[in-house]
């Protein structure tokens, strides 16, 4: 059982949170923090002059209400948005905040991902705890 667990979300149709959700509910202890995470990817420096700072803000707030509603459905859920590259973003996360289980939800491979690697791939390579990848 574990009690720090971290579950990033993503939001399109190939990464529902349910089943991610469902593993975490399973091996968490009766008092264990469940973090749902959500990286928000930075914006190239030549794209944000494109894009209003209220646009920016606006998003995250709606990412953020998102995510609570999410966190809502697991006992001892918290949301949280960050910003950085996905995959680093998760691993930075697990480690400083002692994360003992990640669950990362994965689609099925596709060339791309045999030449660039997915970021639940990156996860599994890398993170000093478990790692449960649910699809």
């Amino acid at each position: 059982m574990y009690s720090r667990i971290l579950v990033p979300v993503v939001f399109d149709p190939d990464h529902t949170p349910e089943a991610a959700l469902e593993v975490a509910k399973a091996i968490s202890n009766d008092d264990a923090r469940v973090t749902i995470l959500h990286v928000i990817e930075e914006l190239p420096s030549y794209a944000t002059r494109y894009v209003s700072g209220d646009f920016i803000e606006k998003s995250r707030e709606d990412v953020k209400a998102r995510l609570s509603q999410i966190a809502d459905m697991v006992p001892g859920g918290e949301a949280m948005v960050v910003t950085g590259h996905s995959a680093r973003t998760i691993l930075e996360w697990a480690e400083t905040h002692d994360s003992d289980c990640i669950i990362v939800s994965s689609h099925k491979p596709g060339v791309q991902d045999y030449f660039l690697g997915g970021t639940a791939a990156r996860v599994v390579r890398y993170a000093q705890c478990s790692v449960h990848v649910v699809r």
